[in-house]
């Protein structure tokens, strides 16, 4: 299984299709609404009475030739309006957490369900890891060895999500622990590698788990 954004920009036609509604109209009545979620949503850049709240992406000197704040960096996800499968959702830490809760406990949030555990399952499932792949359908997984997407201290029933443009979601269901991470290492320009040439995402995470580690042998 290879890293693409293609399947989850064909899940956004299907979905569409299936609901006879755009993808953000879904997930807002479907999700986000129940949630509670009110700072989850695609473009933004849109809603005035969060332009102050917003932090921008990237200064694009090369395709849009502006300053990107609230709308999706991704240049895929650009073209197709800044609604997309695979990019162009907007957050903040708090709600990033919740929506990890709701995937911790396989689908179920605040008394609501959105999916069944076994959908959870075969989403959560690294398929391939037997030859070499650690991916799952919907989440990425753990290296299986050497370093990768965490600290290499987390489960293997671990998922989460590394953003290009410097976010990090990581739920592990062993530990019950929800780590989020967001950043804007495009800003000023996605030239800006220090974030992931220092391993700061993965880095603060081991320092939670060592942190747990210690609480653990003291008790």
């Amino acid at each position: 299984m290879k890293y693409s954004d293609f399947p989850f920009i064909m899940m956004q036609t299907f979905l569409e299709k299936k609901y006879n509604k755009t993808l953000d109209i879904v997930v807002k009545e479907r999700i986000f609404d129940k949630m509670n979620l009110k700072r989850t949503m695609f473009n933004p850049n849109k809603n005035s009475s969060l332009h102050d709240n917003i932090v921008p992406s990237e200064i694009d000197n090369y395709f849009r030739n502006q300053e990107l704040k609230g709308y999706v960096h991704d240049m895929a996800a650009a073209m197709l309006g800044g609604i997309a499968g695979h990019a162009g959702l907007f957050s903040n830490s708090f709600e990033v957490a919740s929506l990890m809760q709701m995937y911790l406990n396989k689908g179920n949030y605040d008394g609501k369900n959105f999916f069944s555990s076994e959908t959870f399952e075969k989403f959560n499932n690294c398929i391939y890891c037997h030859n070499g792949n650690r991916r799952g359908v919907g989440f990425d997984k753990p290296q299986i060895e050497g370093s990768g997407s965490t600290c290499g201290c987390v489960s293997s029933d671990s998922f989460g999500h590394s953003g290009f443009t410097g976010t990090y979601a990581w739920a592990d269901p062993e530990e019950k622990i929800i780590y989020v991470f967001l950043s804007n290492r495009t800003y000023p320009s996605m030239d800006n590698t220090l974030l992931i040439d220092h391993s700061i995402r993965t880095r603060i995470q081991k320092m939670i788990y060592d942190s747990i580690l210690i609480k653990k042998n003291k008790n």
